[in-house]
């Protein structure tokens, strides 16, 4: 990737752009300066992202005249809590920053929810420009304006719509993901594929391989299909009032595994990568999906480094959890069914189907 590619994210409230690109994130003051009008910007990241990018970050925004003030908070989905979302609330208002402020998150999807939950909220909302250093918030989490956090009954159940100012996508932070992180985004960029088209599924499949060993080329490929379809998703229906759902697909079994283990007991994109499987085994029995297509999912999984994981949870939980989703609609849970290459629909499941696939996925 020689330079950026701009990939324009069109929403009723306005447009605003993903570049990808590698080196951008030594460009972050430049770009923070001319897509935003602020003066004072607030820096939150983790302390695991900090040693590896905080600086380089840091020195970009001064360089610019920008004046950071760096908030770090604890690794994990464990800090996506409305006490760590009300902590940096109230750092900025101690800083001082003013609605002619931004707001930088640097990190994965937990540090972009947090962030961007706490920009929406502060003095109403002020701008945030997310810098995501992890495979899974380069192409999905980072796009797209959802922010929140985490209640005991499930995931980002408190949140808002809350667009960026700015992506910066810039894959050369990807090098030093660990393995599960790794393989947590790669999920997300198979349900890309799964949702974009014939030829993305291919080609995911072509190079399998090479993402396994992260080779540039087939990374930046990766990227690039799963930031345009996201684009094109979000820019279509900013609100998931239609077909932004298809998003969905594998989370529906993914957030209720997630709450089911502990969250942070299991990467994100492991949950959705079980939850791809499942959903594809239930669309089998519920929607007449050729088994052919359930088993080319399960293949490329595989090739992915993404194994079927017998998870150790129990069936009626898994359907409590699946019961407190926000995407229920009077007490019925929702599926996301892919259906081929690029076509999905919304499924209602039969329940005694849906406790019966349960029961015989889980190992508790």
């Amino acid at each position: 990737m020689s330079k950026a590619a701009r990939i324009v994210v069109a929403v009723p409230g306005g447009s605003y752009d993903v570049l990808v690109g590698r080196g951008l994130l030594s460009e972050a003051g430049v770009l923070v300066r001319q897509r935003t009008s602020a003066r004072r910007v607030s820096l939150v990241t983790d302390d695991r992202v900090a040693p590896l990018f905080a600086r380089r970050v840091l020195d970009a925004l001064s360089a610019e005249g920008l004046e950071p003030v760096p908030i770090v908070v604890n690794a994990g989905e464990k800090s996506k809590n409305w006490q760590e979302a009300g902590r940096l609330v109230e750092t900025f208002s101690g800083a001082g920053l003013g609605r002619d402020s931004a707001v930088i998150a640097l990190g994965g999807g937990v540090i972009g929810d947090l962030a961007g939950f706490a920009a929406a909220v502060y003095l109403r909302g002020v701008p945030v420009v997310h810098l995501p250093t992890t495979l899974l918030a380069q192409v999905d989490s980072s796009i797209g304006g959802k922010t929140g956090v985490d209640l005991p009954r499930g995931k980002n159940l408190a949140g808002a719509f809350w667009q960026p100012a700015l992506v910066i996508v810039d894959p050369d932070c990807l090098g030093t993901l660990a393995g599960n992180e790794w393989s947590s985004g790669l999920a997300e960029v198979a349900k890309s594929a799964l949702l974009d088209s014939e030829d993305s599924v291919a080609a995911l499949e072509r190079d399998a391989v090479a993402l396994g060993a992260r080779e540039r080329d087939a990374v930046d490929r990766a990227v690039l299909m799963s930031v345009g379809l996201k684009a094109r998703v979000v820019s279509g229906d900013e609100r998931e009032d239609a077909d932004r759902e298809c998003l969905n697909l594998g989370h529906t079994f993914g957030h209720a595994l997630e709450r089911e283990l502990g969250y942070g007991v299991l990467a994100h994109g492991v949950a959705v990568a079980e939850g791809l499987r499942f959903a594809a085994r239930l669309a089998e029995r519920e929607a007449g999906v050729a088994g052919e297509w359930t088993s080319r999912q399960g293949r490329l999984l595989d090739a992915l480094g993404l194994p079927p994981l017998a998870p150790r949870c129990v069936a009626a939980n898994m359907l409590e959890a699946m019961r407190a989703d926000k995407k229920v609609r009077d007490g019925r849970v929702r599926f996301v069914f892919s259906t081929g290459p690029g076509m999905w629909k919304t499924h209602v499941p039969d329940e005694t189907v849906l406790a019966d696939e349960l029961a015989r996925t889980c190992q508790g």
